[in-house]
């Protein structure tokens, strides 16, 4: 199988930009032999959400596309109906704040008091029921080529980004088919999701033919959090929770983990795999392309 060997990020509709001004700052430090070294390093900035006049929640965030993570964590939160009409979202860099509002006048003050600490990078935090609504979810029996998995991880892991840049960072990445759409990224993976709740939110972008890929574990919140959204297929490099494979299979969720060159594993709707490729003819994984996760 032959997989590309150059990364075009115009094939992206959004891609990462490693060099954009506010999202790394040069550090210095020493190495192990005492030497001066310098690196860069992840900004992390506040971002405070309002939903009309009433304050949501402070997250900790790297700063870009602020409207998409304000929409994507208020949709992902059902804070946000599906039927609402949103009538502005207007974000304040000196505020560092971001105000959704909508023509249907909400209040979330009894939602706002039941808070779960998931177990997502910089303290993640979901409101209320996490399972609510989940129970009348149902998605598509979407088929999934073994020849795109291969695609979009050689792909992915080849794009100039922010982890390549200085590491301590999520990625997540909406897909369709052997195809990279959205490539965000941020300190915590749940943020990076929203991100993309919040571009397909805004674009009116449909779910049903999507792969959403993540370079972070597969938890019940980041299965709840994709089954929302009405994506069928979750991937991941990295590995598994129990309850989000339990989540996984109430929902009708394909669910990919352990992606490292040749080698995945499905553990729910491995039905749905259509096996158009030999992994013997998968290029082995470059070493300077591994992350972290691809070790263990």
């Amino acid at each position: 199988m032959q997989l590309a060997k150059k990364v075009d990020i115009a094939d992206y509709i959004i891609a990462p930009d490693p060099s954009a001004a506010r999202l790394t700052r040069a550090v210095e430090g020493v190495d192990q032999t005492g030497e001066i070294s310098r690196i860069n390093v992840v900004e992390e900035r506040p971002l405070t959400i309002f939903l009309n006049a009433q304050e949501i929640v402070t997250a900790m965030t790297i700063g870009d596309y602020p409207e998409y993570l304000a929409l994507g964590f208020l949709r992902n939160q059902g804070m946000l109906l599906p039927d609402d009409r949103i009538t502005g979202v207007d974000y304040d860099d000196d505020l560092e704040t971001v105000v959704v509002r909508t023509e249907r006048q909400t209040s979330y003050e009894e939602k706002l008091k039941k808070k779960t600490r998931t177990s997502g990078c910089a303290v993640g935090t979901v409101f209320g029921d996490m399972m609510e609504g989940l129970e009348d979810v149902r998605l598509p029996a979407t088929p999934v080529r073994t020849s795109w998995l291969y695609a979009l991880s050689a792909t992915i892991n080849r794009t100039p980004s922010l982890y390549l840049e200085a590491g301590a960072i999520h990625g997540t990445v909406l897909c369709h088919e052997d195809r990279p759409l959205v490539y965000m990224e941020d300190v915590g993976r749940h943020n990076a999701v929203d991100k993309i709740a919040g571009w397909m939110l805004q674009t009116a972008t449909g779910a049903e033919d999507k792969i959403l890929y993540t370079t972070g574990r597969l938890t019940s919140e980041m299965v709840i959090k994709t089954a929302m959204m009405g994506i069928p297929v979750l991937a991941s490099r990295s590995g598994f929770t129990a309850w989000g494979v339990e989540i996984a299979r109430q929902v009708g969720l394909t669910l990919i983990g352990r992606m490292r060159g040749q080698r995945f594993v499905c553990l729910a709707g491995d039905e749905r795999l259509l096996r158009d490729v030999d992994p013997a003819s998968v290029p082995a994984e470059e070493r300077k392309h591994r992350r972290k996760s691809a070790e263990a």
